[in-house]
Order: structure tokens, then sequence, then C-alpha cells
């Protein structure tokens, strides 16, 4: 804990000093942008939202011009290209790149979808998105939200409307690619509250024990996912959130190292400079020190 000394009037109208507990700023810690990644290019073209029946039938022997995707949320379509033909499912969508010839029909006299258009496909290939095969979506209600979002933005046209759009396309791919990336074998969304309770809670011991029961997995299994996700144990990324705190600390205030130590959990003032030393190549005092110099 930081202290702060107060001058409090006593009842011999005196001024004396008394000692007050005022909780070290842990969570100041800043939350990085990767270095590595850069935008991949991505632009939102048309969209349509299509109610069809049994008389609906396209067949486009050259292909879309652009990428695009359906997005079926009531109904049956079918559709077919040199890849096969799939049903097209209510909660299905299906993303087709650009030149593919093909054609696509309602199947079982009601199919409504969206449809829209964007270009390259560069984005879908980042977030490792099927093409050209139909996927299942649990979060059809959200997308069917973003879509609508992003018609009434093209009806109305507010001020910054094409930005509207384009965010929007872009959170649709995005949603779906989350949820298939949580379908996947080391993105383990059992952890995500664990972790967010690490993060909120640096300065309180590691309750490991407490973080298996909360997950529902055995101790083994537990430990396993947590490296699979994080590529360290619970208590090595815990030790890593401590220090990043402690680096805050001393570039933000003049707490004592005393005081940090003991406000993030650290044995002693000598075991945390020891493991201060070790990941950032200085003790905490000639860091500080080095920080008045720039």
């Amino acid at each position: 804990m930081e202290r702060r000394y107060e001058n409090m009037y006593n009842r011999t109208n005196r001024y004396e000093t008394v000692e007050a507990d005022i909780e070290l700023a842990i969570m100041n810690i800043p939350y990085e942008q990767d270095p590595n990644f850069s935008n991949a290019a991505f632009r939102f073209r048309s969209i349509w939202k299509v109610v069809a029946n049994e008389a609906y039938q396209v067949s486009n022997s050259m292909g879309f011009e652009y990428p695009g995707i359906f997005v079926t949320y009531e109904g049956k379509g079918q559709f077919s290209s040199s890849g096969g033909t799939h049903d097209l499912d209510a909660g299905t969508y299906i993303i087709v790149p650009r030149r593919l010839p093909c054609s696509y029909r309602c199947a079982e006299g009601d199919w409504k979808f969206y449809f829209f258009h964007f270009d390259p496909m560069d984005m879908a290939s980042e977030l490792d998105l099927a093409v050209g095969q139909p996927a299942f979506t649990a979060n059809m209600t959200e997308a069917i939200r973003l879509c609508e979002r992003l018609i009434d933005s093209l009806i109305l046209q507010p001020i910054g409307y094409a930005y509207t759009a384009q965010l929007a396309a872009q959170e649709l791919l995005l949603l779906l690619a989350r949820e298939r990336s949580a379908n996947g074998q080391n993105r383990h969304p059992e952890l995500d509250d664990i972790l967010f309770q690490m993060h909120k809670h640096i300065g309180q011991p590691v309750p490991i024990d407490d973080f298996v029961r909360r997950s529902g997995l055995s101790r083994t299994v537990f430990f396993a996912r947590f490296r699979a996700r994080t590529g360290m144990s619970p208590s090595r990324y815990m030790q890593e959130l401590k220090l990043s705190s402690a680096k805050a600390a001393l570039e933000t205030t003049n707490a004592a190292l005393k005081e940090i130590a003991s406000a993030l959990q650290f044995y002693d003032e000598f075991h945390f400079s020891k493991l201060f030393k070790q990941r950032y190549g200085m003790a905490p005092r000639a860091y500080r020190q080095s920080l008045a110099q720039r």
C-alpha cells in the first residue's frame, strides 16, 4: 500500500502527523496493439436484403465482380458452383470468391437472406474464415442487427455514414471469425473470465485452486489449456502482470520500492528487485533513476 501522511488537528490543539493508507494504482498498465499488426485491406461495396420464393433463381456464369457473403436467417436456399451444391439453411452463411461461376435459388418456397459485396478477400483470409463452404453461426441475431444497421446507414446517410457502413460490415466478419476462433483448439473461451479477473486483481494473491474450480476443468486440463492459450503457466502469467504494474508504478508514482513490492504481493523488496531486473534488465531503483535522465 502507498502511504500518505496528513496533518490532523488533535484535541490538544496540536497538529500531528497521522498515517493513512491509499491504494496503489495497480491497473495503470499500458495495453498495447500488437506492433506486428497491419490492417488487412477491406472495403464494403453493397448489401441486399432478399425475401425470395420458389420463383427466385439466379445464374451468374461470370461470377461476382467482388467477393460476397450470403447470410441466411430464414428458410432455405441452394448455392451451386464448381465446388458442388450446398444447402443454405437458416443460421448459416457462405463466403463466395469473386469470378466464381455460380447459381443460387430458393429451395423450399421461402428464403430470406442478406447478401453483401466487399473487396478484396484479405480481411476474410486474415481472419481464417472458410470460403466456398457453408458455416453455421449461433450469433444470427447479432448478424441481423449488424446488417440492419448497415442498411439503415445507407438509407438515411447521416454524417459519416460511409464509415458506419464500413465498420458494420467489418464487425460482421469479426463476429463470425470470433465464433469460429472460440471453437478452435487453442482459444479455450472458458478461460476468458479467469484472465479478466487476473488483470483486474493484480495486487491480490493468485487463487489457482479457485480458478480451476471456476473453469470446471480438472487441474491437469486447466494448466494445459492455460498454457496453450497464453504460452505460460498461471503463476508466470500473473508474475508478468505484476512486473508490468510495478514498472508503471515506478514511472508514475513516487511510492517506495518496499511499498510497491507489498502492494503487488511480492515476497519482499529483494525478491521484487531480483525479478524486475531479470525481466527488464536493470534493478527498479536504477530504472527509476534512468527515467529522470530522459
